[in-house]
């Protein structure tokens, strides 16, 4: 979608019929189509996690950088935001920094990569099972 997305633009342009498919497709791929006529401060805090998603995955991005994206949640916004995520697998890359491990493994599945940080540094690299156990891994986080 090659729209211009200038914000000159955009203040007087309409939205064409192309558009508004996409913006239907996106709130269903966010699962927020049944929200899609309420404001957004009326909107949960994962629901507007999700919303924010939506709004960058309307940019066509080709890199996510995704801070905490779990954080607030409650489980079963997280699983949504996982199920998310993993579907965009090959759309996009995605830098997701998380401390939640179980929405880490929920991404990273069996033979994904986590890379584990630690004051700035990189202290270890592999797949959620290799860097749990990783001694400094585990001397850094559990302080033994």
């Amino acid at each position: 979608m090659n729209e211009d997305k200038r914000w000159f633009h955009t203040l007087g342009s309409r939205l064409s019929k192309k558009v508004l498919a996409r913006i239907e497709e996106t709130l269903g791929m966010i699962r927020l189509e049944q929200q899609a006529e309420r404001l957004a401060g009326e909107l949960s805090h994962g629901q507007k996690q999700l919303l924010e998603i939506g709004m960058l995955l309307m940019q066509e991005p080709r890199l996510l950088l995704l801070d905490e994206p779990a954080a607030g949640m409650s489980d079963q916004e997280t699983a949504q935001l996982a199920e998310l995520l993993n579907l965009l697998r090959g759309k996009c890359s995605m830098v997701v920094v998380e401390h939640d491990m179980e929405f880490v493994a929920a991404l990273s599945g069996s033979e994904g990569k986590v890379t584990v940080m630690a004051d700035g540094s990189v202290i270890s690299e592999g797949t959620l099972g290799q860097v749990k156990r990783d001694e400094v891994v585990i001397e850094s986080y559990l302080g033994r």
